[in-house]
């Protein structure tokens, strides 16, 4: 896309515009709860340079913040300025818009419709007819379908892409600057490299080398990802990666507990539950798992539902040569454990089960989760290229749901391989189904809610749990949970080797989809008070202020 096409008066008005437009309707009656939970971290591990490098990277996620509210919706002032109510105003900042992002995405402002499946990363007129019409014509094919750009209307009101870099340009200058700052202090060689890179990849929308550096760092104590990353805002095609950041702390003593599980997949990727074929790709070697407390979040990971983990990167190529890091956000991760699913569970587990659901067991389902992102496949059997590209739309929820039950068979073989000592499957088990009905609760309108709605569909269906109809609760049946975990796999495995799209939407709910007796039990567990999820008291003022109170 050259920028010359975008000179002229009429273009720089038609970029000036917001890309979305709320439609009217009536505001729903209830808003989605949230804990308010404060992020702390021992600074005592840092050197002194890494202390002064954390104000330079929060506030280089700051601008990726403003990014994501014009991604997401629009002029993030004019909405909150325009909200009297206090609570409101406040919610609409935790959904970055005026919709519930937990609830279904339904609006809770009066005069605001549903929200474009699309949200601003392209035209509110656009249709997706319209779009693959132009896009199989267009010499800008392949810039209209980027993950960095963004698609607006020329004076012609054709389709145009917008390259990040120039849409959103003074934010990203801002972030680079900070990040050159950041790296002039950085004593790891490592990361000195990575943040260079990575804020030459904002402003040339080319990320691979930052990706490939990012995998290269190992002895780094600090760590900021951030840029364009996750897809999932996107809910029309999928094409569109939205704007995040985290600032990051690494727990050295925890990281090196899990540093073992690293060398292990490319065993584990044997062991997948398929034909040959489907498990033909090997995970990259230089994959590592590390924990982390997180300082900051910004932007697509602190809308809605908080991130409590992280696997990346997200570039095929990166990931065939180099693996994937799997990041354990261990304060987050402990917050949500404590103030949401523990309650969950001792309201929805049976009781001579609730023993069962363990931390420890919470931790290492999610890290697995995070593992089994790397196996399985990329590039479709017939090499019509990737997954995600024949997916579409489809792509994300299918892959959160692979990682959710695949995680469960990876704690599988593991313990048959006599790699995790004497831990019991059945804490992982009913740990993962506590935490099914607390992830349930964002609703079914994004990809992770349907991938939940799946696995509970396909769960309840084979048995692998059920519903004791005088305490309303649920136990697991061990050996049907087993036998479910790897029938589920396998399907998705093949749909994702197959590339086979059809497959995929008629195996995943519909958005908002949900099963009877579990909205019921849903509504019934709304009457005790236990948040949905959490909403973070965070930056350089909270974090100095935990030390000076010894935190």
């Amino acid at each position: 896309m050259r920028i010359a096409s975008w000179l002229g008066a009429a273009a720089a008005l038609l970029l000036a515009l917001p890309a979305c437009a709320p439609r009217k309707t009536a505001p729903p009656a209830g808003l989605t709860e949230y804990a308010e939970v404060t992020l702390t971290a021992d600074l005592g591990r840092l050197t002194a340079k890494e202390r002064q490098m954390i104000p330079l990277l929060i506030e280089a996620c700051r601008a990726m913040d403003e990014v994501f509210w014009l991604e997401a919706y629009g002029d993030r002032s004019a909405l909150l300025e325009g909200i009297a109510d206090s609570a409101l105003r406040r919610h609409a900042e935790i959904n970055y818009g005026p919709w519930d992002r937990l609830a279904g995405n339904r609006s809770f402002l009066p005069g605001v419709g549903p929200k474009p499946p699309g949200a601003c990363f392209y035209p509110a007129d656009m249709t997706k007819e319209e779009f693959e019409r132009v896009a199989a014509a267009s010499p800008d094919s392949l810039a209209l379908r980027s993950l960095y750009t963004v698609v607006r209307r020329d004076g012609q009101k054709g389709l145009v892409a917008v390259p990040y870099r120039e849409a959103f340009a003074e934010q990203v200058g801002r972030a680079v600057a900070r990040l050159r700052e950041a790296a002039a202090l950085a004593e790891d060689a490592g990361l000195r490299r990575y943040l260079e890179l990575r804020a030459q990849a904002l402003l040339d929308d080319e990320y691979r080398a930052s990706d490939m550096a990012w995998m290269d760092m190992k002895t780094n104590g600090l760590d900021c990802v951030i840029g364009p990353i996750e897809t999932y805002e996107d809910a029309l095609f999928g094409y569109k990666a939205a704007h995040e950041g985290y600032v990051l702390i690494k727990d050295r003593e925890w990281s090196e507990r899990l540093t073992r599980y690293a060398a292990l997949l490319p065993e584990l990727q044997r062991r997948l539950p398929v034909p040959a074929e489907y498990k033909r790709e090997k995970p990259g070697t230089g994959s590592d798992l590390n924990a982390y407390d997180v300082v900051f979040y910004a932007g697509d990971c602190n809308a809605g539902a908080k991130t409590i983990a992280i696997n990346l990167p997200n570039d095929e190529q990166v990931q065939l040569e180099k693996g994937a890091r799997r990041l354990q956000l261990k304060n987050a991760m402990r917050a949500k454990f404590d103030s949401i699913l523990a309650p969950i569970a001792d309201r929805m587990i049976a009781a001579d089960q609730r023993p069962h659901v363990r931390f420890d067991a919470f931790f290492a389902n999610v890290m697995f989760h995070e593992t089994a992102h790397g196996l399985g496949i990329r590039q479709t059997l017939d090499g019509r290229g990737t997954v995600r590209a024949a997916l579409k739309d489809q792509a994300g929820a299918l892959e959160e749901g692979k990682a959710d039950v695949l995680s469960l068979f990876l704690v599988t073989q593991l313990q048959e391989m006599k790699e995790l000592g004497d831990a019991d499957l059945m804490d992982n088990y009913v740990t993962y189904l506590a935490g099914l009905f607390r992830s349930v609760r964002f609703g079914a309108a994004d990809a992770h809610g349907r991938a939940n709605m799946a696995q509970f569909d396909y769960f309840k269906a084979a048995g692998a749990f059920s519903r004791d109809e005088a305490t309303g609760t649920y136990r697991v049946d061990p050996a049907r949970m087993r036998a479910a975990i790897e029938s589920y796999s396998e399907k998705v495995l093949r749909i994702q080797g197959d590339g086979d799209y059809q497959a995929a939407v008629a195996f995943l709910p519909k958005p908002g989809a949900m099963d009877a007796q579990l909205k019921a039990d849903l509504e019934a567990l709304a009457s005790a008070d236990i948040p949905t999820d959490v909403v973070f008291r965070q930056g350089m003022e909270v974090l100095e202020a935990g030390v000076a109170a010894g935190r």
